[in-house]
């Protein structure tokens, strides 16, 4: 049994280039700090308030409050972070990078600041993580498809 690797013909792999995109949960931490700081004062339990109600077809009223819409955003973010994860371009790597110091910041924060002390603040910091996870495994997956071994 031999195992072959194929060379593309000028020696080299392309290099697919394509544009910098910071990482979008980024977005969330900094909307989380200055709701958090400049409307709430520093209290995580602002998150709790509500933003408005939408009636049910039960006649019970769901009432969504601020926690609730940020985190509807930044699972929106998240998906897009996974799918931005899936290229193969020249600056994915430091994009990789960018996202494992935005969960850095999270924790930090988590850890140090009143103001993170929330389930709000928490579930964000779990979305950066499953962000950098998924972002060095579908990496990791789709660099050893771009090598074929037959």
């Amino acid at each position: 049994m031999t195992d072959s690797v194929y060379i593309p013909p000028n020696g080299r792999q392309p290099v697919r280039r394509g544009p910098f995109i910071p990482p979008l949960l980024a977005i969330s931490f900094v909307l989380y700090n200055i709701v958090a700081f400049l409307l709430f004062g520093g209290n995580p339990a602002g998150w709790t308030l509500g933003l408005f109600t939408i009636p049910m077809f039960s006649g019970t009223p769901w009432a969504v409050t601020a926690g609730d819409f940020l985190l509807v955003i930044s699972v929106f973010l998240l998906f897009f972070e996974v799918l931005k994860s899936t290229r193969s371009a020249q600056s994915s790597i430091l994009e990789h990078m960018l996202s494992m110091l935005v969960f850095v910041a999270f924790l930090v924060e988590f850890l140090v600041a009143g103001a993170a002390a929330s389930s709000v603040f928490f579930l964000l910091m779990v979305m950066s993580l499953i962000d950098v996870v998924a972002g060095f495994t579908v990496s990791i997956t789709s660099a050893g498809r771009d090598v074929t071994m037959g």
